[in-house]
């Protein structure tokens, strides 16, 4: 079974407190297999998604896989989003759980007990912190000012 991606917006790197999208893509998968002379058919649909965003939070399982942004509305607050309190390497694991059904020599489609979890590889994202400054001094008129590019 593939789990799937996550995909993170922005990635590899997001900012301490800022929101960070995630997203999972996920494809309904067949498998044809031969068994005690049988032919069998398996079909495999992501139905929930749950998110381990490597600090301790999580999210899911859920209905909700998400989507990717525009460059333009990232930290944007979404539905799988995840805001970060501190600064560090985080391993992000997306876990995908399966419903199935089958059918033996093309009969009908039979629902399997349960659900399957097939989880991805850790993902790692970097969280920084950002330093913002406010300066008083205008560049037209001091371009050799603090925060001035001649500065």
């Amino acid at each position: 079974m593939n789990a799937g991606v996550s995909g993170i917006q922005p990635a590899p790197h997001t900012l301490r407190g800022a929101e960070t999208n995630f997203y999972a893509e996920a494809a309904e998968q067949t498998f044809n297999v031969t068994m005690l002379g049988q032919k069998v058919a398996i079909v495999a649909k992501p139905v929930q998604y749950r998110w381990d965003y490597g600090d301790g939070a999580s999210l899911g399982p859920t209905t909700t896989m998400g989507g990717p942004l525009p460059q333009d509305r990232w930290g944007e607050k979404t539905r799988t989003s995840h805001a970060y309190a501190q600064t560090g390497d985080f391993n992000v694991v997306l876990t995908t759980y399966f419903q199935g059904t089958y059918s033996v020599n093309g009969g009908p489609a039979l629902p399997i007990p349960n659900q399957g979890q097939f989880s991805t590889a850790p993902q790692s994202v970097s969280v920084w912190r950002s330093v913002t400054r406010n300066y008083a001094d205008d560049c037209i008129a001091n371009p050799h000012g603090q925060g001035c590019p001649k500065g």
